[in-house]
């Protein structure tokens, strides 16, 4: 069993948008916190909060749902890269998801970023997730 904090976070948002939850607890971490802090800012995520429970620090994740059936916003979150199998790519190749309309999120030399900034700084990247 691996133990990824990219494939963590991804698995837990996945399966409570699924349950339809309103609200999910993540271990927190650099990495954790970079990954949430993306969705947050492009709107895919309604809030997050930081609190410490014994001794160890979590994220409360609120997800965002809309209409009367609570359709998620996230509709799919994916893995690209995987720790067996690294995808890179450099400033022109990387990838639009759907058109614009998703995101893919990036490891730089300058943190986690969008694809949408990675662009805009002219940097590449590992491409760890793609979200729509």
């Amino acid at each position: 069993m691996s133990n990824d904090a990219t494939s963590i976070t991804a698995t837990a948002i996945r399966n409570a948008n699924t349950r339809r939850k309103a609200m999910i607890k993540i271990p927190a971490t650099r990495m954790t916190r970079s990954i949430v802090r993306i969705p947050f800012e492009e709107g895919f995520i309604k809030s997050v909060a930081e609190h410490k429970e014994n001794g160890k620090n979590f994220l409360d994740v609120k997800l965002k749902y809309f209409g009367k059936k609570k359709e998620p916003y996230i509709a799919t979150i994916g893995c690209i890269s995987k720790p067996s199998l690294r995808i890179y790519c450099d400033r022109r190749r990387i990838p639009k998801i759907l058109g614009g309309m998703g995101i893919a999120i990036l490891s730089t030399s300058r943190g986690l970023i969008t694809d949408r900034e990675s662009r805009r700084k002219k940097i590449g990247g590992e491409i760890l997730r793609h979200i729509w």
